[in-house]
């Protein structure tokens, strides 16, 4: 439930490949809909940790997101942005080759989220500390889009310029928000 009401929270994910503008479009969007956004939880264990991941790496991970979206959830305002979800972190135990703890497959199924903003690897690659995986960008994304579609859920992909991206990305969360609007791309 939302806080401030009675109205259920509505959950909105980015998600996409590396550099694609996630989680700049995540706190942009939540400053514009004046609600909190859920940081990706495995970039920071990462970050501190290494990328020489094991399944263990991918259950702490999981583990952590879960929270970090349980808390944002607590604070959101009718709408709460969240910079990936359990979908990826599946993908990136493949992308590791590494076994994804089936705890994290059954809460993947389990945990609702009211539409996903797919972003497409239209933009430039921009590189840093923890992206490495440049090749696979359309890879990736292809992976997503066939997994969103293959679970029936309801997406839409988000592409252009990144001013492109924030008007169309906040038009479909206030839709969203009003509607609980479905389409798929």
């Amino acid at each position: 439930m939302n806080p401030a009401s009675s109205t259920p929270l509505k959950k909105v994910v980015l998600t996409g490949p590396e550099s694609t503008g996630k989680t700049f479009l995540s706190k942009i969007l939540s400053e514009h809909f004046n609600t909190t956004w859920v940081e990706e939880y495995g970039r920071a264990y990462c970050e501190k940790v290494g990328q020489d991941l094991t399944a263990l790496d991918f259950a702490h991970i999981a583990g952590g997101q879960l929270y970090l979206e349980d808390e944002a959830a607590k604070k959101a305002n009718k709408v709460l942005i969240c910079d990936t979800d359990l979908i990826v972190t599946e993908i990136w135990a493949e992308i590791y080759k590494v076994p994804c703890p089936d705890w994290i497959i059954e809460l993947n199924h389990q945990r609702h989220y009211d539409h996903w903003l797919l972003l497409s690897p239209d933009v430039p690659w921009e590189r840093d500390s923890v992206r490495q995986y440049q090749e696979i960008r359309n890879w990736h994304y292809q992976r997503l889009h066939d997994e969103l579609s293959k679970r029936k859920l309801p997406f839409t992909v988000i592409s252009g310029s990144y001013e492109e991206r924030i008007e169309m990305s906040k038009k479909l969360v206030g839709e969203v928000i009003r509607d609980g609007v479905t389409r798929d791309s």
